[in-house]
Formats: C-alpha cells, structure tokens, sequence
C-alpha cells in the first residue's frame, strides 16, 4: 500500500525514519522526533506499518511541523521580502551568488557563470605518426 503524507507517496520499502525525510520540511533529526512522540520503532519499515500508526504520523506531521508546500511559500516570502527591502542578502539571491559570505574567487564559478576548463580539455589531438 502507497503511504502518502503532506501530498508526498513515501517509498514502502524503506525505514520509517529515512522514508519520513523524503517530505521537504524533515530531516534525520525531526524524523526521529516524530516517531518517538507517535512511540513507533525506527527501524519498521513503512509497508510493516498499520493504519493507525499512518494516521498518527500524519495528524503530528500537520500539527507540529510546517512542510512541503507552506514551508516553501514560507522561505520564499522570505527571500522576497529581503529584496525587498534592498538587504546584501536580497541583492545577493537576487544576482543568484552565495548569501552566507562565502567566497566566490575559487569556489561557486559555475553558480556565476564563470566555468573554466582546464588547458588540455578542448584540444584537438595530434596527428599519428606514420
């Protein structure tokens, strides 16, 4: 049976607690606390699961968390929101570069559009000897 919670089918043959990351907004770390609010053990895998046990990972997912598609309507506003206001931050999410000050001489060139090649790469090779 496909388990689907927040809009998202959950792979059946995996761990509840890998399976449960496959919904944006949980990771390890939240995943593990769901279940042990719910008292599931982590290591049943989602097809060994009853349809209690679902329903009750399901109702703590939507009381408790914010997922899926509120949480990225949620990061995106925010993001919007510091453009808005002409933060560094904004402007740099804006021109699509690192907003966390990472440095850009060396790394995130492709991120930049800035892809070089190294010298060997394109060039043609040379005429065998006879």
């Amino acid at each position: 049976m496909a388990v689907r919670i927040a809009g998202v089918t959950i792979p059946t043959e995996k761990r509840v607690v890998i399976a449960l990351t496959y919904i944006f907004g949980i990771g390890n770390t939240k995943a593990a606390k769901i279940l042990a609010s719910a008292k599931i053990n982590p290591s049943t895998r989602v097809n060994d699961l009853s349809d209690e046990e679902v329903n009750k990972i399901r109702e703590i997912i939507e009381k408790h968390n914010l997922v899926e598609g509120d949480l990225r309507r949620d990061t995106a506003s925010n993001i919007k929101r510091l453009k808005e206001i002409g933060s560094l931050r904004g402007s740099r999410h804006a021109k699509n570069l690192p907003a966390r000050g990472q440095r850009t001489k060396t790394n995130s060139r492709t991120v930049r559009g800035n892809k070089r090649v190294t010298m060997g790469s394109g060039r043609a090779k040379s005429a065998q000897k006879t």
